[in-house]
C-alpha cells in the first residue's frame, strides 16, 4: 500500500493500473486489489478512465497531524542538541501581535549577564533577533504601522528607535535571512536568530542564540541557521530549489 501511495505521490497526474504495478513490481491482480482497498477508504481515488490519484482522505488526515503538531515539542530537540554543541542558551519564539513570546529556552548555566526575557516573556518585536524576522515578514506599510502603534521604545542605547533604523535593519534581515540582536535589549548581551517555517512556508517561530557580548562567534549564525532549516524540514517545509 505504502509503495503504491509513493507512486501515486511521485506522478503529477492520475496514473494506469499498469504504470502503478511497473512502478511498484507488484503484479497487476495484486496492485488492483490493494487499489480497490484504498479506493473504499478514499486513500485514492479511481477515474473513469480507469487511472488513479491520491484521495481527498489523504488531505483530512493531513490537517489533522498539522492541527496537532506543536512547535515547541518539535523544536526542543533541536534546541538540545545545538545547545550541546555551543555551550549557549539557545531561545524559541513566536510571534504575538506586537511582540516576540518565549516559548523556550535552554540556559547556558554560566552566563553573568541578567537575561531579561526567559520562557513567558514577552518583548517588542524589534528590540529583539527573533522579531526582527517577523517584521522582516511585513511589507514596508505594515512596519511603519508597527512603528506608530509602539512608538519604537528602547532599552539600551544600541536600541532601533527611528523607522529609519528599523527599516535598513530589516532589509538586511531579508537579505540575509538571518537577525541580530546587538546589544539592544540588554547591554553586554548579543544574540542571532533565523527563523522557522511550516509546511506553507509561513514564518511561525524563530531560533536564537543568546551570549554575552564577549563569548558571541559569529560562527553561530551558520548553525542556528541549520538548526532552524531542520526543524522547518520536521514540520513539512521544503525549501524552495535555487
Amino acid at each position: 500500500m505504502m509503495s503504491l501511495l509513493d507512486a501515486l505521490a511521485a506522478s503529477p497526474d492520475a496514473a494506469s493500473l499498469k504504470q502503478l504495478a511497473l512502478a511498484t513490481d507488484l503484479h497487476p491482480s495484486t496492485a488492483h486489489r490493494i487499489l480497490a482497498a484504498m479506493s473504499n477508504a478514499r486513500f485514492v481515488e479511481r477515474q473513469d478512465a480507469g487511472t488513479y490519484r491520491l484521495g481527498i482522505r489523504l488531505l483530512e488526515l493531513g490537517n489533522i497531524v498539522k492541527s496537532r503538531i506543536n512547535v515547541r515539542e518539535v523544536a526542543l530537540p533541536y534546541m538540545q542538541e545545538l545547545h550541546e554543541r555551543i555551550g549557549e542558551a539557545i531561545n524559541l519564539g513566536a510571534r504575538h501581535d506586537d511582540e516576540i513570546v518565549y516559548l523556550e529556552r535552554t540556559s547556558s548555566g554560566r552566563s553573568l549577564v541578567r537575561v531579561v526575557y526567559l520562557v513567558g516573556g514577552r518583548a517588542p518585536l524589534h528590540l529583539t533577533s527573533l522579531g526582527k524576522l517577523f517584521l522582516a515578514t511585513d511589507g514596508p506599510q505594515k512596519v511603519r504601522d508597527y512603528a506608530k502603534r509602539t512608538g519604537l521604545p528602547g532599552k539600551t542605547p544600541r536600541s532601533l528607535t527611528t523607522l529609519t533604523a528599523l527599516e535598513k535593519e530589516l532589509d538586511k534581515v531579508r537579505r540575509h535571512g538571518i537577525a541580530y540582536d546587538d546589544e539592544e535589549a540588554e547591554l553586554g548581551l548579543k544574540c542571532v536568530a533565523a527563523p522557522i517555517h511550516d509546511d506553507e512556508g509561513n514564518t511561525v517561530a524563530a531560533l536564537s542564540v543568546s551570549a554575552p557580548a564577549d563569548r558571541h562567534d559569529p560562527d553561530w549564525a551558520l548553525q542556528v541557521r541549520k538548526t532552524a532549516d531542520a526543524v522547518s524540514q520536521a514540520l513539512g517545509y521544503s525549501s524552495p530549489r535555487k
